[in-house]
């Protein structure tokens, strides 16, 4: 038992790296090449649909909301990200993406519908079952842990 948790522990840290690795290789070589990783992982978190405020983001990636404004901050320069005032409280400020911002959301969204497709490829109900047990025990535990 012990060989296989470390087989898999080995696994886990391999696709970490390895997805960090293939989507950084890819924002790189495509028209989306002004950003950064963590900003691109901003941009899903903003998502196009939730119109958040920028500490709802910041919690969602574990950055405190210092951090997040001055990621947001660039993100409106490089065109990506909007801040508009709440149409029922202008107290409050949510975000929004652009065009640019929409279209980079839908690629990045793409890439892991991909991801999880070949992940889960030839794989019958009850090993889909276990798999998603799998990942509800691990997003658990991290949520535990955050």
């Amino acid at each position: 038992m012990a060989d296989e948790y470390q087989r898999i522990n080995k696994a886990l840290i391999k696709i970490y790296n390895g997805i960090l690795w293939v989507e950084e290789k890819e924002l790189c070589k495509s028209t989306f090449s002004d950003l950064t990783i963590k900003e691109l992982h901003a941009i899903d978190a903003i998502s196009m649909y939730d119109h958040q405020t920028v500490s709802q983001v910041a919690k969602k990636l574990h950055l405190t909301p210092g951090t997040m404004t001055a990621m947001t901050d660039r993100l409106i320069r490089k065109g990506y990200v909007e801040r508009r005032r709440d149409a029922e409280d202008r107290r409050i400020i949510r975000l929004y993406l652009t065009k640019k911002g929409r279209v980079l959301y839908r690629a990045h969204r793409a890439f892991h519908n991909m991801m999880v497709k070949s992940f889960l490829k030839d794989m019958d109900d009850q090993e889909l079952k276990i798999i998603n047990k799998a990942i509800v025990n691990l997003e658990d535990f991290l949520d535990e842990h955050s």
